[in-house]
Parts: C-alpha cells; structure tokens; sequence
C-alpha cells in the first residue's frame, strides 16, 4: 500500500513534510521549465521561411505529381463537350480547397502529439486522455512525464462522459485499435502505390516524344528507377534532402507557370469552374459523373501523406507552404489541363506533357521524374515511420530499425520493411502495367485513411480540444459530404484494381492483430502469475541459492512485481548473482520520453537482497540505440537510488517510507546537494503489487548484513558493492516465453496462437538483438504456458 507524507495522518513525519514544503517550488519551476522545452517552438520569420521552403521536398512531392495522371483517370472515355470538363474541374477545385486546405492544413495538423502526426500519434493522444491501451502496463508515474500532456474533465461535462463511455467496456476499445490498425494498414498500401503510379506516370512521358516505344518498354525503365530508390534508402533522406526542396520548388513553379499559359493559349471559360453551380451540373449528367469520381479524387493524394509526415516540420511552415505555393500552384496547373483537354479531347492520355511547348518538353519530363522519385520518398519514410510506431505500441512484429541521421531522430529506415515495399511495387507495376488499374487502387486506400482520420478526430474533438459538439458535427459533416461520395466510387471499381490494398491492407492487419493479441495474453498471464513477496522473504537474503560475485539483469515485460520465470529460473539452476536488476523495457502513449526522466528505479525486498528494479521508458519515435549507454546510465541511476535512499533516511523517522516521497524530495535533494550519477532521473516505481513498500532501518546509520557474510556501515560501503559486483561481470538473462492455446480453445485461437503467432515470433528478431546482448553475456530461459 503506498503511503504518503501528511502531518494530520502521520505525525511521525513532520521532518519529512518540512522538508518536502521547502522543495516544491523550485521542483515545480524545474517541471515547468522542462514541459516548454516540448511545446511547439516558436521560429524568427525568416527561419519559419527557410522550413517553409525545406517541407516542400519532404512533405508535398505526392500532392505535388498528381496532376501527372488525374485527368487520364476522369476521362478513361470519350469527353462529350466543354462543360463536362468545366464539371470535373469544379469537383477538383472545391475537393482541394474542403480536405487538403480547410480539413488537413488547418484543422487536423492541429492535432499532432508534441509535432509528431499520423494514425497512431491521434491513438496516442486518445490513449493519454482516456484508458484504452488494451495493453494495461502503464502506471500512473508515467503521467508526471513532461512530455505527457493530458486534460482533466468536469464529471458532468460530455468530455468525462465520451472518456467513460469508450473506457467502459473492451469491445469499444479494441473498435478503435482495429479503426486504428486498419488505417495503418492502409496507409502502407499507400507507401507501396504511390511510387508505382507516380514513377510509371513519370517515365510515361517518354511516349509522347516516342510515340511507338512499347508500353513494357515504360514499365521495364519504372522497374529500374523503383530498384534505385529503393537501394538507396539504407543511405537516409538527410543524406540527399538537400536536393529534395529545390527539385519540388522547380516543379510547383513550371506547372503553375504552364498552367497559366495553357489558360490564356486554350480557353478561358474553363474559369467558370469556380462557380460551385458547375459541380451539381456536373452530377446531373448521370452514372458517368458518379463513377469517374474515382479519378477526381487522384488530385488529393498525398493528403494523407502530408499529415503522417509532420514530425520533419512545424505545422506553421506547412500551412506557409501550402497556401503560398503549393494550392496556388496546383489550380493553376488542372486549370491549365482542363483548358487544352477543352480544345483537345483526343489527347487527355498523358495531357500533361502534350499541353507542353516542344522546347520544354524533355527538361520537364527529367523535372516530372525526379519529383515522382521525391513524392516515392515522402511516402516510403512515411511508411518506415509508421511500422515503427505500430513496433512501439505492441503492434507490429519486432522488425530492424536503424537512425539514418544524427541530427534528426525521425529520420529512420527498416531494411526488412524496404525490400518487402521493393517487392510489392514492383509487382504491382509489372502485374497492372498501365496508369488505371493502379490508380483505382492506389484512390481506394486513400480515401480509407482520409475516412479513419475523420473517426479518429471526433474524439480527438471532443476528449482532447474539449470542442462544443455543433463544432464536432459541423467537422465531421462537411468531410464526409466530400468523403462518401469518393468512397463509393471507388467501391465500384474494387474489381478493377481497387481491391490490391484491401488485400495488402487485410493482411497487414491480421499479422498487426494476431501479433497485438499474442503480446496482450503473454502480458496477461505474466501479470496473474507474479511471485508474491512473501515467497521472495521466505528464501532469505540467499533466495535458497548461493550467491555468485556479479550483477543479474533480468529482463521482463512486467513493470510491477517479480515475473513467473524468476521462480522457474531460481529453482533450476544452483547458484544466483549477488545483485538482481529486473530490467522492464516499455513504451508508453508518447512521442518521446527525455533521456533525464528515462529510468525509475527501486528496491524490492529488504537490501540485504540486493535486488531491484528499472523500468526504462520510450516514446514511439525513441530507439534503443546499440550502445553502452543504456547499461551505463541504468546504473547511474541504481548508484543514484542508493545514495538518495540512504539521504531520505535522515529526514525520516518512521518505520517506512514510500517511493514516491522519495522520488519527490529525493530529485530535489540531490540537486541541492550536486549528487549526480550521469542524468537527473526519476528514481522510483510504485505499484499495487506487494512489494511496494521499502523498509527502512530501524534506527538510521544500523548495519546491514551482505550476503558473503560482511557488513557495511555507511551508503559508500553499498555502493563499492555493487561497482565491485559489475567488475565481476554483468550477465542479461532473457525469458523465452512460449504461449499454446489450450486444448478447449476455439479454432481461431487456436490458429492465430498455435500457428500465426508462433511463426511471427520464429521470424521477427530476437529480444536479445534488440537490447543489444553479447552472445558470451546471454542466458535464456525458457518456458511454456497455456491460454
């Protein structure tokens, strides 16, 4: 039971309530000094500027290649006359200014976690406003995180009610895990399409100056440019990005320069498009207008992109380079196009480069490729970014995540992910072969992700923002008036290519459920299956074995209590190490967890045990780095716990104390009396388990008594200890934990667990790899359990 420090409760503590009233206000200063480091900065004008300039390589490339192939897709046909184009540009006007423009760059690029966007950063902020991380293995240390920000509610208010009513039952949170994988999934269609029809669009330009080049011909040079992008993802996007904005900033400028030229060369009443009277003109044509929807939709791809791509930027140098460059741009441009398909509407196949002047023609096809290749980019680290957080969360199958820059950390690259995107496209660019198949796979997983934003941002709305809920329907309904509409249209061409990412996406969503749902039973049947204290006590200081010279690392999934495995591992094996560290390694709702506040640690037992515990804490875009940091500063922060355990036993005179006074008076201890162990880091875990509680000595300064038999009188005398237990060697033991379905389970679990988990697990890496263990260093244990 935790036990606190009040003086009308406890009149024991005065010494300790004294002293913890004199540190709050420097500890709170220090705390809110901390939480402005992660709110958003605030950039001079000209810098603003530069990033500005920077996003368009990065974050718009998709959005920007678009008009390569949109209006080949409205009209696959014949055009029956001038205002049936007119129409169709009116529909592309008004989607670009509602979804991009009003929806995305202004309303949800608000709803980034601490600048970090995309499907899972709005689950992560749902998930610190109300509890429905299926995973229960967060503790509530973990909200004091200065990177942790949440709200509180009134009881009454519709937010407490919307937080109670998604907390209440398991069914309604495993809704919004499966809305949330799907629009993951999703998006990974899209990393896998988007370089496949932007690349082929590109390299199709070369039929226009080659009308009798075959079409394998185009597909076999799409082929080797996807080969050469893919290659050299292992190199980073800070290795070439400086070439990434100016070649994007080229091509804004030469279709909007074009587009304005095509309108004053062709026909200026295409202008009237932007009389919104044109659009319902335009549905009254009939089933044609319906379903050539599909193709108008193309103009707002990348949307989605430009959203799970915002940890490269700030929001505001986004919303500059939109609305001064890139929406400008781009009506220009299908303006342009709809003005010579007007005059020409034999020509809308590749009518972006027969609306070209012969003398630009070929610098704008090297423009036109080198901006698909941009484009391919923004997605393929979009989708690298996107494993990663699915990895962090439980989600996806433990994978190789490698930082490709120093100086950002989001900058990341998958080996095993990129050759398996590599494979993918080049399958769909070889298996469909032309422009329309692709892009009516490629309109169906967008509209997927634009349609899970929409249901991921009602309660981001309502629980996060604290929206009036007029605001919330308003919101909701003008997405879905231009959403529904494109999704069923291209619900309509599912069997015309719209089905590849309902299968990519479905099966990327039973390996992320299957792998979710594995990691949630070992979690559970590891938590009911604790050691209790009292069978820890009942050993004794030895724990029934003989205790070896050296330090124990035992590494376990849970962050409270002693895991099942120690009891299997201590009962077949003759001998211990004098010092144990139960190592938990989680990740929690965040995008970052600050290296100072990385650590809590505790004692478990009396100290004669000589047993601890860390739980080290990341965020979703956070890596266990291979180093010798980690090992370095988890015992920094040990040798700091025992310095400060020893401190706090001054200023108390109780039996016992609880590890959150500790960790209160103790950080602010340790900074008045400059004790330092490599970082300030958070010093305790407390949790409901049993071995809450620390006993203190009965008098301060009593000796204790080691497990070789010596005695140590001072804090200096625990601390040489255990230097001397590491200088005899530091082995990591790893449970391998084996789950089996029981012999009554029903047959989906049983081929989920038995087969589908199991071969996850045979495939993925090793949780020795990922923690970095030398071989010679490394004991497994391991064990089977039924669920």
């Amino acid at each position: 039971m935790e036990t606190t420090s009040s003086t009308n409760e406890h009149t024991g503590r005065g010494t300790m309530w004294e002293l913890e009233r004199n540190l709050d206000q420097p500890m709170d200063a220090e705390a809110g000094r901390l939480r402005n480091m992660y709110r958003e900065k605030t950039y001079p004008t000209l810098v603003l500027l530069q990033l500005a300039f920077q996003s368009l390589g990065v974050v718009f490339g998709d959005l920007g290649t678009s008009p390569l192939y949109v209006f080949y897709n409205i009209f696959p046909h014949d055009i029956e006359d001038t205002e049936q184009v007119i129409g169709a540009l009116s529909l592309i006007i008004y989607s670009l200014t509602l979804i991009p423009l009003v929806k995305y760059v202004f309303i949800v690029l608000r709803a980034n976690d601490n600048g970090q966007g995309g499907t899972f950063a709005l689950y992560s902020l749902l998930c610190r406003h109300a509890k429905i991380n299926t995973i229960p293995n967060q503790h509530r240390t973990d909200e004091d995180l200065t990177t942790y920000s949440r709200h509180t509610y009134d009881e009454k208010s519709l937010a407490a009610k919307i937080k109670r009513w998604l907390e209440g039952h398991q069914f309604r949170k495993n809704v919004i895990l499966i809305l949330v994988l799907f629009g993951t999934c999703m998006a990974v269609g899209d990393g896998i399409l988007t370089p496949a029809i932007s690349v082929l669009s590109a390299t199709g330009g070369i039929q226009v100056e080659k009308p009798k080049m075959r079409n394998d011909v185009v597909v076999i040079l799409s082929v080797v440019i996807l080969i050469g992008l893919f290659s050299m993802q292992h190199f980073g996007t800070d290795k070439v990005s400086w070439l990434f904005a100016p070649i994007v900033f080229v091509w804004f400028i030469l279709i909007g320069i074009l587009g304005a030229v095509n309108i004053s060369k062709y026909d200026r009443s295409v202008l009237k498009a932007f009389n919104p009277m044109y659009v319902y003109r335009y549905f009254k044509r009939g089933k044609t207008s319906w379903a050539s929807l599909g193709g108008i939709m193309l103009s707002i791809t990348g949307t989605e992109a430009l959203f799970a791509d915002l940890s490269y930027f700030p929001v505001q140098a986004i919303q500059i380079a939109f609305t001064v460059v890139v929406f400008p741009c781009l009506l220009l441009q299908y303006t342009g196009q709809a003005a010579y398909i007007a005059q020409n509407r034999n020509s809308v196949v590749h009518a972006f480069y027969y609306s070209l002047p012969d003398s630009v023609r070929w610098p704008s096809f090297i423009v036109a490729t080198a901006a698909a290749v941009v484009a391919s980019q923004a997605t393929i680290s979009m989708t690298y970014s996107i494993i990663k957080q699915a990895l962090a969360l439980g989600c996806f199958p433990r994978v190789r995540i490698i930082h490709t820059s120093k100086k950002y950390l989001g900058q990341i690259y998958s080996p095993d992910i990129n050759w398996i995107l590599l494979i993918f496209c080049i399958a769909v660019t070889a298996g469909f072969k032309n422009q329309s198949q692709i892009a009516n796979a490629y309109g169906t997983a967008v509209i997927m992700v634009m349609l899970v934003t929409t249901f991921l941002m009602v309660p981001i709305m309502l629980l996060v923002w604290r929206s009036h809920w007029s605001l919330v329907i308003l919101f909701t309904a003008l997405s879905l008036v231009v959403e529904i509409p494109y999704f069923s249209a291209v619900v309509r061409k599912i069997d015309q290519g719209g089905w590849v990412p309902l299968v990519f996406a479905g099966a990327f969503l039973i390996i992320m459920y299957v792998w979710h749902y594995g990691t949630l039973k070992r979690y559970e049947f590891e938590m009911h299956s604790k050691v209790s204290m009292a069978w820890i006590l009942g050993l004794g200081p030895s724990l029934g074995l003989v205790r070896v010279p050296g330090v124990g690392l035992v590494y376990t999934e849970l962050a409270s209590g002693v895991p099942h495995i120690f009891s299997h591992f201590i009962t077949n094996l003759p001998a211990i190490h004098s010092t144990l560290v139960f190592v938990c390694v989680k990740y929690l709702p965040v995008y970052t967890v600050p290296p100072d506040e990385r650590f809590l640690v505790k004692r478990i037992g009396p100290k004669n045990f000589h047993m601890f515990r860390c739980v080290a804490r990341y965020g979703y875009k956070d890596i266990h780095k291979k180093d010798d940091d980690f090992e370095q500063m988890l015992f920094n922060s040990l040798m700091l716990f025992v310095r400060l355990e020893s401190m706090m036993e001054e200023y108390t005179d109780s039996d016992e104390y609880s590890t959150r006074e500790l960790n209160q008076a103790g950080n602010a201890n340790s900074r008045i009396n400059g004790i330092n162990a490599g970082s300030n880091m958070d010093l305790s875990y407390t949790s409901h388990d049993s071995i809450i509680q620390v006993q203190s000595p009965n008098h301060t300064g009593s000796s204790q008594e080691m497990p070789s038999g010596q005695t140590y009188q001072t804090v200096g005398d625990e601390i040489a200890f255990l230097n001397a237990c590491r200088e005899a060697g530091v082995v990591h033991i790893l449970g391998n934990t084996i789950i089996r379905a029981r012999r009554d389970s029903g047959l989906l679990k049983k081929i989920a667990i038995n087969y589908m988990y199991a071969f996850l697990r045979k495939i993925c890496r090793e949780n020795s790899v990922i923690f970095n263990v030398p071989h010679e260093s490394l004991l497994n244990v391991g064990q089977v359990f039924y669920v």
